[in-house]
């Protein structure tokens, strides 16, 4: 399954939420510097679809705020 992400680095507070276009937001408190925020949200899409940090993969999007990933099977 791919999704969609939004990513907001350096914020507050860290979540995970659904948008209603179907993409998803996704903020960290980590900065986008040397790859600390997408391995941020890999952590925090991994708790939220209860799956190992090992298979979810960032396919695009690695130096943008739009991110595109890939999880295991259907969720």
């Amino acid at each position: 399954m791919k999704i969609s992400v939004k990513v907001k680095p350096n914020s507050k507070q860290e979540l995970v939420d659904k948008q209603e276009d179907g993409t998803f937001l996704v903020k960290v408190n980590a900065p986008p510097t040397e790859g600390k925020a997408n391995k941020r949200v890999i952590e925090l899409l991994a708790k939220h679809f209860k799956v190992p940090k090992s298979k979810i993969e960032l396919i695009s999007g690695g130096k943008s705020k739009l991110k595109m990933f890939k999880l295991p099977g259907e969720l």
